[in-house]
């Protein structure tokens, strides 16, 4: 049996019902038009930024990552409480830009971009994240057809990782930038008559919830920037150093203590020398910012036993929210935190396995979960679900009603 994460603290209860946003859980579903539905909370996005200022560097810029949540309204908001955005594809720069903020503080990250998105990222005046020699050469051809030249950063593949990373995305042969060992040689090659060059993005992991792996993470990084840094032939604009900042799913698992990784930061910000000193340092953040914000909303459609196994079947699935599934890089399924929005607490409970529409067994809301007592009608609630929900899940798949999403 999973026990429930101990959550309750921290989200709002009003007569035992969710409230989100200073709402009834109920009545935002309504609103939203029914569920399916995801309903993003606007004051839990500014909340984070703020207390993410509060405790950084003030000189170290925020930056956020739309592939965590590309949901226009929410992109909108957080473009008025970040320094800039970044994007991994055209559809997300055309977000970015709609957002109104300056083109130039919008980075464009991708190992396989087309030369269409090249093309349309030049021409939006955005910086463009560098992620291999026939990269370069192609922007190199675009400055000869377009009458903006590009602007280039170099996303580097650093010999290191991020230790206990949920996602590792450097460190040995990977698909993501160039090698580390062959900047010096491209950066001797540069061109800088074809390209404007801004600085480097070094980009080691992502979901990290252990200070210490941060603060290693950090400073090998400050350390390569320092290096590239000295041996690119104009001064570096911006350093680019990742995210990394993980958020708690998982039984166990406890929230980042941000304040040994924020005075370790301060340090490295305070000791720069040489070219990186007067480099802008960025931080990349998605899923930490948006994650906790967001609330996925089904419907208990029908209720049975079989052999002894209570079921309580939903209109929501794995086709809207893939990772709550585990099916979006679990490797051993674990719950998220899973809620009654009507019956968040309840002496009467009982061992349920939460599914979905789909025919599949890989359907699963919530497996082997001791929640309130709950019937047809009733709000399953999946917390934690403000990042890679929507848009990372597969809609289309069997070819039920796409889910609904609202910033309330």
């Amino acid at each position: 049996m999973s026990k429930q994460h101990d959550r309750l603290q921290r989200i709002s209860v009003k007569n035992n019902h969710l409230q989100v946003a200073g709402r009834p859980a109920e009545q935002l579903v309504a609103m939203a038009g029914g569920t399916p539905c995801y309903i993003y909370d606007r004051k839990s996005l500014t909340e984070r930024v703020q207390s993410l200022r509060s405790v950084m560097p003030s000189d170290l810029k925020l930056h956020y990552a739309i592939k965590a949540n590309p949901m226009p309204a929410v992109v909108y908001h957080l473009a008025g409480l970040v320094d800039g955005l970044d994007v991994a594809s055209q559809r997300e720069m055309m977000v970015a830009i709609s957002s109104g903020i300056d083109p130039e503080s919008i980075s464009f990250a991708g190992p396989a971009k087309r030369v269409e998105e090249l093309r349309a990222a030049v021409a939006a005046s955005i910086v463009i994240n560098v992620e291999s020699s026939l990269e370069l050469e192609r922007l190199y051809q675009l400055s000869l057809e377009l009458p903006i030249k590009p602007k280039i950063a170099f996303r580097v593949n650093p010999d290191f990782e991020l230790k206990s990373s949920g996602m590792k995305m450097a460190g040995g042969p990977k698909q993501f930038g160039i090698d580390a060992e062959l900047m010096p040689d491209v950066l001797s090659g540069l061109d800088t008559e074809k390209v404007d060059f801004y600085g480097f993005h070094i980009y080691s992991g992502s979901q990290n919830l252990n200070p210490d792996a941060l603060i290693d993470a950090h400073g090998k990084t400050f350390e390569l920037a320092a290096r590239l840094c000295d041996l690119a032939p104009v001064p570096v604009r911006h350093v680019n150093i990742g995210g990394g900042l993980g958020i708690p799913y998982f039984p166990g698992e406890q929230a980042l203590d941000l304040i040994p990784v924020a005075e370790h930061l301060k340090k490295l910000m305070e000791a720069r020398s040489g070219r990186l000193k007067n480099a802008e340092i960025v931080m990349e953040l998605g899923r930490y910012l948006v994650g906790e914000a967001g609330y996925y909303f089904c419907q208990i459609t029908d209720k049975k036993k079989s052999r002894g196994q209570t079921y309580l079947m939903t209109d929501g699935g794995l086709h809207h929210h893939l990772s709550n599934s585990g099916n979006f890089g679990q490797v051993i399924r674990k719950n998220y935190p899973v809620l009654i929005a009507s019956r968040i607490a309840s002496e009467e409970k009982e061992i349920v396995e939460i599914v979905g529409p789909l025919c599949t067994p890989l359907d699963i809301v919530g497996a082997k979960l001791e929640l309130p007592v709950a019937g047809v009608g009733d709000l399953v609630v999946v917390l934690q679900s403000g990042a890679y929900g929507a848009t990372a899940s597969p809609q289309k798949f069997l070819s039920h009603p796409e889910v609904k999403e609202i910033l309330i």
